[in-house]
Order: structure tokens, then sequence, then C-alpha cells
């Protein structure tokens, strides 16, 4: 069993990458917007408690499959001790039963993100991101309020890898994590 944990700002491109890493390996993609996008369907908002239990059982249930891994995309807020334990909640989850984790991180600049906002894929795959001026004024306070790049040496976990993706395609940074970590 394997983990991969791709975390990164809004639009960094975590689900697109996620979606090509699975299209060459064995791992199955659980985006973070597949819980969100659920419960904000149902609910008519976003409630958090009901998101983080249903991922909970995804979690659970899947580190108890036959499958070979998961890709999980998550947007950490570093500067938010609860998004550091909630990370390594879900890592322990995987450790239960011997899985090999992997974390990626993805950077690009604002202005990239600004573009990936908009694209075809991501308002395909989140409803909640379709009104565009809501989005991106989200994505502009989100980043101002949050910090979601790592500082140097932050990230301790072993099998950890940072890429600066403002320039590359999603096939590329995929190919990249594959190679790098021999999935």
């Amino acid at each position: 069993m394997k983990l991969i944990i791709i975390i990164g700002d809004a639009a960094v491109g975590k689900m697109t990458i996620g979606q090509e890493l699975t299209k060459i390996t064995n791992l199955r993609l659980f985006h973070n917007h597949m819980t969100i996008e659920s419960v904000i369907d149902v609910f008519g908002y976003y409630d958090g408690k009901t998101i983080t239990r249903l991922r909970e059982v995804f979690f659970e249930e899947f580190s108890k499959s036959n499958n070979e891994g998961m890709i999980f995309t998550y947007m950490w807020a570093f500067d938010e001790p609860s998004d550091a334990a909630y990370i390594e909640h879900v890592s322990e989850i995987f450790r239960r039963v011997n899985a090999e984790i992997y974390y990626v991180e993805l950077n690009a600049t604002l202005e990239e993100r600004l573009t990936r906002n908009v694209s075809e894929n991501r308002l395909m795959n989140k409803a909640s991101k379709r009104d565009i001026e809501a989005s991106n004024n989200r994505l502009k306070t989100d980043s101002s309020r949050y910090r979601c790049v790592s500082n140097e040496g932050e990230i301790k976990y072993d099998n950890y890898l940072r890429i600066e993706n403002t320039n590359l395609e999603a096939e590329t940074v995929a190919q990249m994590i594959k190679t790098h970590f021999s999935l």
C-alpha cells in the first residue's frame, strides 16, 4: 500500500497532477474536493465536520483494501497547527497498514494559479469554483491569510519532494513524481 499526499496552495495543480499520476501508476486519486463538493451539494453549504468524517471513512476503508495505493490532495496551511496535525493523522492511518508514504509539495506563482483557477478541468470537477469572481477572490484572500508554501526544511518527512511547477505541464510533474519515488 502506498499513500501520496500532494499538498500546495489553491489552484497549484494538485488534482490535475493527481489525475495524471493515476494514468501512469496503479494509484487511485482521492482529491480534496471529492468530499467538499458532495457535502455542498447535499447540505447547500460547506460543513467541515461532515467533510472530515467522510474522508475518515474513505481513508480507513481504503487502507484496508487490496488497492495499490491512494493519492490524496490537500491545501496545507503551514501556519495552522491543526493542518499539520491532520496530515499526521492521515499518515498514521496508512502507517498502521505499513504503507509507504510520500509527500509532494507543489508551488506556483499567484498569476499562474489564477490562470489555472478557471481551467476547464478544474471547473468541471469543482462546482464550488464556477463562480469565477468569488473563486478568484477566495484564492487571493486565502493566499494572503494563510501560508501554503513551506519554509525551507520545515517538512521533516522522509520521502518528500518539492516541485516548482509554474512552467511545467501536469504530465511532466506526474512523471517527475513517479520517477523520484520509483512508483
